[in-house]
């Protein structure tokens, strides 16, 4: 599931797949109202992470609990990779996906989150974008994650600069269906 963060940390983008997963709205979920269903417990750890990220313009990478529209609560892996552009490499925010976690029976999961390299979690049926640009998303989110595990830094720039692009095509999606609402 993609998301998008503003460079002051508010949601700006979440796919269809939240609602289906938290029973949320969209409009409710932009901006920070995304935060009441996460567990009260771990807000607080997902909070700070996003602003230490966010001061820092850094990628980041999250473990948190999330209601679901079934009452209980589900793991769920996110994180998010900041995006700069004009002029001079202005920080515009983050293109982040989050999936749910598949744990088994010996993991004794607690919420946490680091500021650093985001390595996405394999991919959840539930979670798993609908619309062919988030796919997109999604797979460049991971390709990032795994470049600089195989020596190929140099193609860095370029990743990123997709990222960038298809974020802005993820903008402008968003907007036009806005307007149409």
């Amino acid at each position: 599931m993609i998301f998008a963060i503003d460079p002051v940390g508010a949601l700006s983008h979440v796919s269809p797949e939240w609602t289906k997963l938290t029973g949320q709205p969209i409009a409710a979920a932009l901006n920070e109202g995304w935060l009441s269903c996460l567990h009260d417990h771990d807000r607080p750890i997902v909070k700070r992470i996003l602003v230490q990220a966010v001061e820092t313009a850094s990628e980041f990478c999250i473990q948190f609990r999330l209601r679901s529209t079934d009452g209980g609560a589900r793991w769920i892996g996110a994180g998010g990779v900041p995006s700069f552009g004009p002029p001079g490499r202005t920080f515009l925010g983050y293109l982040g996906s989050m999936t749910e976690l598949s744990l088994d029976g010996a993991e004794t999961p607690a919420a946490f989150g680091n500021i650093g390299r985001f390595v996405p979690p394999p991919p959840h049926p539930m979670t798993t974008a609908s619309d062919h640009l988030e796919t997109i998303a999604d797979h460049l989110l991971i390709a990032n994650a795994l470049i600089e595990n195989d020596g190929a830094k140099a193609a860095l720039p370029g990743l990123r600069e997709a990222l960038y692009e298809v974020g802005r095509a993820l903008a402008k999606k968003v907007e036009a269906e806005r307007r149409l609402n």
